[in-house]
């Protein structure tokens, strides 16, 4: 194998299906929303993505390094870059930027980064806050369409509907990409519950690829090891339907055992309690080799996915790839660099059996390992869900408080 991407930029560009046919392993990228607020640009509540016209460097930045650490797609920061989304709660970005400046900026970003490295360039959507007010299919993929003309524009490789927690919308966000010509992904938010609708997650995949989605699967809101299950939950029902998508996961990098049926936001540390859950870079070996076992080839990452998380990724399936990222340049194979550690009792920690097997400690003696989830069961059709452009008053805050237990 070439000892990092040499062998990747000397290859033809070929479509993301064209890959995947070819059983190739994509690997994503990671999350910006979690990594962009940690460094103090994109303000956490709207989780609105203006950063890319108001701190394009810092964009730039954390593309370049998901492109150095492995990622072979460079996923446009649209993340709740609609309209609806941008006026939403008293959110200014679309009165000071515009939803397209914004989604224009993030196609610039991500196919001056994916030029680099000779990466693909997806567009990407997600739910809206039109749909979660009970607005209908006409309206909701109005959002989407004015998203997906920037798209069009700029000619990205594919898109991307993710971050969807009803089945019914993503089904809507798929239909319109169709329609553009591209090849389309699709990922549902969820587990193996099901949807927030109650849909089950094997169906929920057959759905997803009866509207015409190319690859399916899941993102954000469960761990890697949770998505896994749901996703061969939906293997397992488009098997049976004989039903062919090609299946695709980008989880969250947070260790999620004891979330309920809404994910991550349903647990207390969210958002900004959550280090104690973040997984180590062995649990992401594991999680890489269980996807390609099961057969997922497009395999990335979401909130909390930093990194060197993707680069883990890549490392565990360098021999399937071809190659090693750049960024294993500066790191050893199972802390095999430790060896050059000063501490002898450190450089005996240089070796795989060590990282594979340890357990680590929170150094909270009085914290739980799990926690108790809101699980409030709002959604869809919820009168506190309808969506406003005015900020959240301070009676609507106390009565908030109230049902909090």
């Amino acid at each position: 194998m070439d000892d990092h991407e040499a062998k990747r930029n000397k290859q033809e560009k070929r479509s993301i299906l064209q890959r995947l046919e070819a059983d190739e392993v994509i690997i994503g990228d990671g999350g910006f929303v979690f990594a962009l607020e940690k460094r103090g640009y994109v303000k956490a509540g709207p989780w609105t993505p203006e950063a890319t016209v108001e701190h394009p460097e810092a964009v730039r930045q954390l593309h370049r390094e998901f492109l150095r650490a492995g990622s072979d797609v460079m996923q446009t920061f649209t993340f709740y870059a609609s309209d609806d989304k941008l006026e939403n709660r008293g959110n200014t970005a679309q009165a000071t930027f515009s939803g397209k400046n914004i989604n224009q900026a993030a196609c610039d970003l991500a196919r001056e980064v994916a030029d680099e490295g000779n990466a693909l360039v997806a567009g990407g959507i997600c739910q809206t806050p039109s749909y979660l007010s009970g607005k209908g299919k006409e309206e909701v993929q109005a959002e989407f369409r004015k998203q997906l003309d920037v798209f069009i524009e700029n000619n990205v490789d594919f898109l991307i509907c993710e971050y969807f927690e009803h089945v019914e919308e993503a089904e809507w966000a798929v239909e319109v990409c169709k329609q553009t010509g591209k090849a389309v992904a699709v990922n549902l938010c969820i587990g193996p519950e099901g949807d927030m609708h109650g849909v089950p997650t094997g169906e929920c995949g057959v759905k997803l690829a009866r509207a015409g989605a190319d690859i399916v699967g899941v993102n954000c809101h469960f761990d890697p090891f949770v998505s896994l299950k749901a996703v061969r939950l939906m293997k397992e029902a488009l098997e049976k339907e004989d039903l062919k998508a090609h299946l695709m996961v980008q989880p969250l990098a947070y260790l999620t055992p004891d979330a309920s049926k809404q994910g991550f936001i349903d647990l207390p540390e969210f958002p900004f309690a959550l280090e104690s859950r973040v997984c180590t870079r062995w649990e992401m070996h594991r999680f890489a080799r269980e996807a390609y076992d099961m057969g997922i080839r497009y395999i990335g990452g979401c909130c909390g996915f930093e990194p060197y998380h993707i680069r883990a990724v890549a490392e565990e399936l360098a021999a399937e790839r071809g190659w090693f990222p750049k960024a294993s340049q500066k790191h050893g194979q199972w802390g095999s660099e430790l060896k050059m550690h000063t501490k002898p009792w450190v450089r005996a920690r240089a070796r795989r059996s060590y990282w594979e097997n340890v357990k680590p400690a929170s150094g909270r003696p009085y914290c739980p390992s799990m926690s108790k989830p809101d699980q409030w069961g709002m959604t869809k059709g919820h009168k506190r869900l309808v969506q406003q452009s005015g900020e959240t008053s301070e009676k609507e805050l106390k009565e908030l408080f109230t049902l909090q237990k």
